[in-house]
């Protein structure tokens, strides 16, 4: 009992010193607070004075600033005024120099008036008119020096270009010829042609489509067509009949269809060669076919397929020695022909044929215009097209391209100056470029400008009655108009 009392005693006096600290510890702290906030609120106080302080001593310099400014502006204005007015000053004395000045070149000039004894507009349109006189001259002399100088040097480069081109070619020097002539065995062999009662030989020109011409001649036959390829079609046909030896109307139609598919097959072939040849690259197959069918048409004597791949060949070698695309010039020479394979079936030239023939196969604008260009019916605009008729020329003019002699050739230029030169108020005539043109000159004072033009077409008219020619003639007629003065 007493033990627990000591114990109980013993508690109690411990809780309360355990109270008494914490109370102890609650009052030092509150009394710490309390001096750390009045330090704060000393420190807060002393800042504000500082601030103030400061702030009060901003305000003074920035019057102090404002003030000096005020004084600066001042003075600017001060000065602003007295440059102002000297500007007035200088203005007058400007407009009064002016003024001086104009009234002294006035004089000077109504001196000179005065000594010359001309106005000053006067003077100065004779200055003028001296100037453009002396420039004129001197353009003059120097355009005409530049031409001399083009000229020469211009015909001595086309010489070597075009007698190197002809040189490297080594073309054939013989002419080919269309057969026409059909040669038999015997004699016997143009009964069997006509047939009974002429049925064989009807049958054979209605389905060829060429005259089978049999006459006194021993063992010949004439093919007569127009067309080339139809009349090649037609002798194929009647070798293979001869050589079977069954001719009648049926096995006529059999062995002309096969013919006709062997000359189609020949001429893609004869196509495609001739673009391997020139090394032109790919083309329209309607553009090689009709290309192909040129093996069998001469110009001349001439065939024209061969005249077309070395004409390409000519502009080719041309191009390479003036620095121009010779793969385009080739390819306008292979084609500058290409028209003579329709010419007999659509009305018009060859060129312009054949330059709407290309233009419809997709051919460039520039082939196309060499092609219409290439004797001298449109005004070639294109290097290519001058190097076209240049080739074309080159290949129809070397020695023995064509069978016409020279004195058909000369009797033709002969003849062309005879027709111009009979008309009234000519007085000298040309054929030029181996007879495509014609220039007649006439007198100014016997023709006008409306009786040159009937005298051109009353030319070409009679030209083409009477003359045959290749392609087309042009025919210019100049009148000269003279303006005469005479210096006293």
């Amino acid at each position: 009992m007493r033990i627990a009392m000591a114990v109980g005693s013993v508690a109690s006096v411990g809780l309360a010193g355990v109270l008494c600290l914490v109370l102890l510890f609650t009052w030092l702290m509150i009394r710490r607070l309390q001096s750390a906030q009045r330090r704060a609120t000393a420190e807060a106080d002393r800042t504000r004075e500082w601030a103030e302080a400061q702030a009060a001593r901003l305000r003074g310099e920035l019057d102090r600033r404002e003030d000096r400014l005020t004084e600066e502006l001042t003075r600017l204005r001060t000065r602003e005024t007295g440059l102002a007015e000297r500007s007035a000053e200088l203005d007058v004395l400007r407009d009064g120099l002016r003024a001086a000045t104009q009234e002294l070149a006035a004089e000077r000039l109504r001196a000179l008036e005065r000594a010359a004894g001309l106005t000053a507009a006067q003077a100065r349109a004779e200055l003028v008119r001296a100037a453009e006189t002396e420039a004129e001259r001197e353009a003059a002399v120097a355009v005409r020096e530049i031409e001399r100088r083009a000229k020469s040097e211009g015909e001595q480069r086309a010489r070597e270009i075009i007698v190197s081109s002809i040189q490297r070619l080594a073309g054939e020097q013989t002419a080919e010829a269309v057969v026409t002539v059909f040669r038999l065995a015997s004699e016997d062999l143009k009964g069997r042609i006509i047939g009974r009662e002429g049925r064989n030989i009807r049958a054979f020109e209605a389905v060829t489509g060429v005259n089978l011409i049999v006459d006194d001649t021993p063992e010949l036959v004439q093919l007569s067509c127009f067309d080339p390829v139809r009349r090649e079609t037609a002798r194929l046909t009647l070798e293979a009949l001869l050589a079977d030896g069954r001719i009648h109307p049926a096995r006529i139609e059999e062995i002309h269809e096969r013919s006709r598919a062997e000359v189609e097959r020949l001429c893609v072939r004869a196509g495609e060669d001739a673009l391997l040849a020139t090394d032109v690259g790919a083309m329209h197959p309607e553009l090689v076919r009709t290309l192909g069918t040129l093996r069998y048409r001469t110009s001349y004597g001439q065939n024209v397929l061969g005249h077309l791949v070395e004409s390409a060949h000519i502009a080719g070698m041309m191009a390479a020695e003036l620095g121009v695309d010779h793969g385009l010039v080739k390819r306008a020479a292979l084609l500058h022909d290409i028209g003579k394979a329709m010419s007999h079936e659509v009305a018009g030239s060859h060129a312009a044929i054949g330059a709407e023939f290309a233009r419809r196969h997709g051919e460039s604008a520039e082939v196309v215009h060499a092609i219409e260009a290439h004797h001298g019916e449109v005004e070639p605009r294109t290097v290519e097209a001058v190097l076209t008729q240049a080739a074309d020329s080159c290949s129809a003019g070397r020695p023995g391209a064509r069978r016409e002699s020279v004195e058909s050739y000369v009797r033709r230029l002969e003849r062309l100056e005879e027709i111009a030169g009979a008309h009234v108020g000519v007085s000298k005539v040309f054929a030029m470029q181996a007879g495509r043109e014609v220039r007649v000159m006439v007198q100014p004072e016997l023709v006008d400008d409306l009786r040159a033009q009937v005298i051109a077409r009353e030319v070409a008219k009679q030209v083409a009655e009477e003359l045959t020619y290749p392609g087309q003639i042009r025919i210019t007629v100049v009148r000269e108009s003279r303006a005469t003065e005479f210096a006293r």
